[in-house]
């Protein structure tokens, strides 16, 4: 349930209640070591983000129970889990490739998990087509997942998922096996039925988009370890590592900040050229000038649209950062060309494809950047 302004509301459960996930999980598979801690109140959707072979599908089906905890605990409204077999969890999981069963109609898919947890075959009917036509796939219940679309099977697959009512909501990768235009549609269409889930959603992607769209709150998980948990806006304003910086497309540097100047961890000192805020001739790292004020380890964040390349170095630019660069590499992205440079301070430019001809980039090119101080985002370390 949504309140105000598209924020989840959670009615009847209180601060002190034992409801909802309350998860530490510990799983050790050969050399990797998954160790996860998750909250989340009924209502939550929670996307577990992060790159491949981080941890995020050994998570999903430890809470699925098909994957014995080594450790931790695994409590959802108040009971603990870590025992109970899969098939009694009040658990409902929709699988990347849907796994539907192919020999039953739609409609019979959706019922089998209510015919499992008891019902009669009528009941069990009566709930799926409740469910399908929730879904807008009434006059498909006939139909067997050969004949359904991509979009279409993925519904079935939630509609199966949900039909049991579980406290607890599984997706691995919902929309990976959807085109692009059908994602889209489908993205929309999940986003308005896990506003109406009452209970705990946790969604695996390395999607960016589908997490921002889908998720309340997102926890990144890289080498089996959390590095980062907040709201999407949270995350894409402050990354906290490479992996999150580029998911949300800025450039991100960790130093130490007095006032208004950063100085820029693990980069080679100025090579005599950085000028403005790239070269402090000392041979220390390369610093960056900022609009805040701050002291102590910080990141500064900038997104690439916010750089200006030049073939000379610029005489009567404002901007309070500047650094000689060379063009290691060069990629369409979206509608620009993505420069990526390296340097005193590597970074990576956004222009637009005319800009790039007119100043006749290739790999191997020195280029001049330049960064104005109200365009970076200093915040603490």
């Amino acid at each position: 349930m949504t309140g105000p302004g598209g924020t989840r509301a959670h009615s009847g459960a209180s601060a002190a209640a034992p409801e909802g996930l309350d998860a530490r999980l510990v799983v050790d598979r050969g050399n990797f070591r998954l160790e996860v801690t998750l909250t989340a109140a009924p209502g939550d959707v929670v996307a577990l983000l992060g790159p491949n072979g981080a941890g995020k599908t050994t998570a999903l089906r430890a809470l699925a129970g098909l994957v014995p905890l080594t450790d931790g605990h695994l409590r959802l409204d108040g009971t603990g889990l870590e025992r109970t077999p899969p098939e009694s969890r009040p658990v409902g999981v929709v699988f990347q490739d849907y796994l539907l069963f192919p020999h039953l109609t739609a409609l019979d898919n959706v019922a089998f998990g209510p015919r499992c947890h008891g019902a009669s075959k009528a009941e069990a009917r009566a709930l799926a087509a409740g469910w399908l036509e929730r879904m807008g796939l009434a006059a498909h219940a006939g139909a067997k997942p050969r004949r359904l679309s991509g979009g279409q099977a993925q519904r079935v697959a939630l509609a199966r998922a949900l039909a049991t009512r579980p406290r607890l909501l599984l997706l691995d990768e919902p929309l990976a096996a959807l085109d692009a235009r059908t994602r889209l549609e489908v993205r929309t269409q999940l986003r308005r039925h896990l506003a109406e889930f009452e209970a705990v959603a946790v969604l695996v992607t390395h999607d960016p988009l589908d997490a921002m769209v889908l998720a309340d709150r997102l926890v990144v998980v890289e080498e089996g370890r959390v590095v980062q948990e907040g709201s999407p806006a949270e995350i894409a304003r402050h990354p906290r590592t490479d992996y999150i910086a580029h998911l949300v497309g800025l450039n991100l540097y960790k130093g130490r900040a007095e006032g208004h100047t950063v100085r820029v961890d693990g980069h080679g000192g100025s090579d005599g050229d950085g000028g403005g805020g790239g070269g402090d001739g000392d041979g220390g790292g390369p610093v960056i000038t900022t609009t805040e004020e701050l002291t102590g380890p910080v990141f500064v964040a900038f997104p690439p649209g916010a750089v200006t390349l030049h073939r000379d170095r610029p005489s009567g630019s404002s901007a309070r950062n500047l650094w000689r660069c060379e063009v290691a590499g060069l990629e369409t992205h979206g509608d620009q060309i993505r420069a990526d440079l390296t340097g005193v301070l590597p970074l990576v430019a956004d222009l637009t494809t005319v800009a790039a001809a007119e100043l006749g980039l290739h790999p191997g090119a020195t280029v001049w950047a330049t960064l104005k101080a109200a365009q970076t985002h200093a915040y603490p370390a």
